[in-house]
């Protein structure tokens, strides 16, 4: 599969790769990109069906990670930072428990070892391809952003939902499938490599359990919790920024 990628920053900076939620695409990470980019060398992708990056059947959390090592590995980057949100944050964990040695460090935002439940899964992959991505974008927003956010920020938020309802219903039917089946809660005290979570105070998606989980869990993990809902990278960019920059500074 060819997964469609942009590179930005200094060609000769440490390179950290940017993982996006369901239902966005490379765009997501532009509130990060001037942050990053004055220090890093930035390595943003489409998920598995979703922007540019075609779908290929069935997908698992597992082959969500072996993408990211099959990217790597054809830009010839042999190690790099990592940042993925929602899924992408799931993606970060299962790096970080069977493909530590690609890695620096990893932040995983927005996140859990097990993103709500199976059924709940199965049933959105099948009202999707019944009925189109619209079924999903009509509440999307109250889940991604604060009431506030929504109120006072709606130039942020509508392109966004947008975004999401432009998508490829299979592509996003079959990660719902991949999330279905994805549950690292027996994994993750196995990791060592070093490990950012970034919670949202509101997200009800992903909450600060979750995070505080995650954090009970790995050993010697760092845990920030932001004001925001469950896209907290968009709702509280400088604070997101600053964290990513912060961890991955110590590490580089």
């Amino acid at each position: 599969m060819t997964i469609h990628y942009q590179l930005d920053g200094p060609e000769e900076a440490p390179v950290v790769v940017l993982s996006n939620s369901m239902g966005t695409t490379t765009a997501l990470w532009q509130p990060q990109l001037a942050a990053l980019t004055a220090r890093f060398r930035v390595l943003r992708y489409d998920t598995h069906g979703h922007g540019q990056t075609a779908k290929r059947g069935k997908v698992t959390l597992a082959q969500l990670g072996e993408d990211v090592v099959e990217l790597l590995d054809s830009l010839n980057i042999d190690k790099a930072f990592f940042c993925g949100i929602s899924v992408g944050g799931l993606t970060g964990l299962w790096l970080a428990r069977f493909a530590p040695e690609r890695f620096h460090a990893l932040a995983v935002a927005n996140t859990a070892a097990k993103i709500g439940e199976q059924s709940a899964w199965l049933s959105r992959a099948r009202a999707v391809r019944e009925e189109g991505l619209g079924v999903v974008a009509a509440g999307t927003a109250d889940r991604w952003f604060t009431p506030e956010f929504r109120q006072h920020a709606p130039e942020v938020v509508e392109p966004l939902i947008h975004t999401l309802a432009q998508q490829d219903p299979e592509g996003y039917a079959e990660c719902c499938e991949a999330l279905a089946g994805a549950d690292l809660r027996a994994e993750v005290a196995a990791i060592r490599a070093p490990v950012l979570i970034i919670a949202g105070e509101h997200d009800p998606v992903t909450t600060v359990a979750d995070a505080d989980f995650l954090h009970q869990q790995i050993a010697g993990s760092r845990r920030v919790v932001l004001p925001a809902s469950h896209l907290s990278n968009v709702e509280a960019p400088e604070a997101f920024s600053a964290a990513l920059v912060d961890f991955f500074g110590e590490k580089a």
